[in-house]
């Protein structure tokens, strides 16, 4: 039996892709046997189709015709096959003539170019994840599985700030520059692939600048070697659920890392949002943490917003995370109704121990006990005046969700 190359089948995956986007149609490409091997609709791929006469139909359950079908030879080297395009579901059809040269061109391009790698392309995708750039999902999900990339598991981003290592010096410069920055995004990405035991670097992708993202998967099953039974956010209902585990998964990979490279590194981390969408946000969460983190709290170190302090308040700008990480703070809180009641008494009373002892109608010794235990719980101490700003916003970011709930 003849095999189907892996060049022609990156081909196939690029016209398929491409021409998906561009007419909104369902696409496929089969090889000279007529199996189909890239598709926009995954379960086409590996049934064959047969054709008949001036129109085609498929031979998988022998239910879908597929007349009114464009068809376009494909060949790459000795190897030939063919783009079919159907009409597009629910979009008005464009005039066949200007289909087949859009995808003609697509075609022209793509063997004419230099064709990218698996490598390339893996970092375009997560690339393309990262910074929200996906029209269709399913043409996303696509690409993912023929890179052997599940994004099924839900998934966290991981920033590393590798810079200092895999910039290469001044005195580099021109194509030399690029090889070593290069190699030695691939050694950070190495050291990664190590840590967490993973087969390949699939998750892994170089951004440029020094950078590397890791789609970690951030469920309790991935993260259980690094979970504690402790852990307050394992039972939230937001994203930060298993931000802990999470977290000390992170500070491990920067001691593996700052070990295996001897140089400066910089982590900062996302929480999980739902759907594959959910990586931009998660992205933009350990940008803005990684970035905050640096210059407030300095190199070598694990940042998230969780841990920025007021910070995180003050440089974030989405309204929705601030009101997420006010939510985590103080979820420590949620079954403690009275210590809730106290914690706002006391900043009503202006963090005045005796009129809020008074207005509480307690000894003052049960206020002391009470103030203890709301900074045993959220790790934030009420009496010091950072934490007692950030815990006042927070109770005021939780009273504008709650009012705002009921409107």
């Amino acid at each position: 039996m003849i095999q189907t190359s892996s060049r022609f089948v990156q081909l196939a995956s690029v016209v398929t892709d491409r021409v998906a986007e561009l007419l909104y149609a369902p696409v496929f490409v089969t090889n000279e046997r007529g199996v189909v091997v890239t598709s926009s609709e995954p379960d086409r791929v590996g049934r064959s189709i047969t054709p008949l006469g001036n129109c085609e139909a498929s031979n998988w359950d022998g239910k879908q015709a597929l007349s009114h079908f464009l068809r376009i030879p494909l060949q790459h080297d000795t190897e030939t096959g063919e783009v079919i395009v159907g009409k597009p579901a629910d979009r008005e059809m464009i005039s066949p003539r200007l289909a087949q040269a859009l995808v003609e061109l697509v075609i022209n391009q793509s063997t004419q170019h230099h064709l990218p790698s698996q490598h390339e392309l893996k970092n375009e995708l997560i690339d393309d994840l990262l910074h929200d750039r996906i029209e269709d999902e399913t043409i996303i999900w696509n690409r993912a599985k023929r890179l052997g990339i599940d994004l099924s598991p839900p998934r966290a981003v991981i920033l590393i700030d590798a810079a200092c290592y895999i910039l290469p010096q001044m005195n580099a410069s021109g194509m030399e520059a690029v090889e070593i920055e290069q190699r030695r995004a691939q050694v950070v990405i190495s050291s990664i692939v190590s840590f967490f035991h993973l087969p390949n670097d699939t998750i892994c992708a170089y951004l440029g600048e020094g950078e590397v993202a890791v789609l970690k998967a951030s469920n309790s099953k991935n993260l259980g070697l690094w979970a504690d039974c402790n852990d307050v956010a394992e039972g939230l209902s937001s994203s930060w659920a298993n931000l802990a585990a999470l977290k000390r998964a992170a500070d491990a990979l920067l001691l593996r890392l700052r070990n295996d490279m001897g140089a400066t590194i910089n982590v900062g981390i996302g929480r999980y949002h739902p759907g594959v969408r959910g990586l931009a946000r998660s992205y933009e969460d350990a940008g803005a943490a990684l970035s905050l983190g640096k210059r407030l709290q300095g190199d070598n170190q694990v940042h998230c917003l969780g841990e920025l302090g007021i910070a995180a308040f003050v440089g974030v700008a989405d309204e929705e995370t601030k009101i997420d990480l006010a939510k985590y703070l103080l979820s420590p809180l949620d079954h403690e109704p009275e210590l809730l009641v106290t914690l706002n008494t006391f900043f009503a009373e202006n963090c005045c121990p005796s009129t809020t002892a008074k207005q509480l109608s307690i000894h003052r010794n049960t206020l002391s006990y009470r103030l203890d235990k709301i900074a045993s719980l959220t790790g934030l101490e009420p009496r010091k005046f950072d934490d007692a700003v950030q815990m006042r916003l927070c109770l005021l970011l939780r009273s504008l969700q709650s009012q705002n709930s009921y409107r």
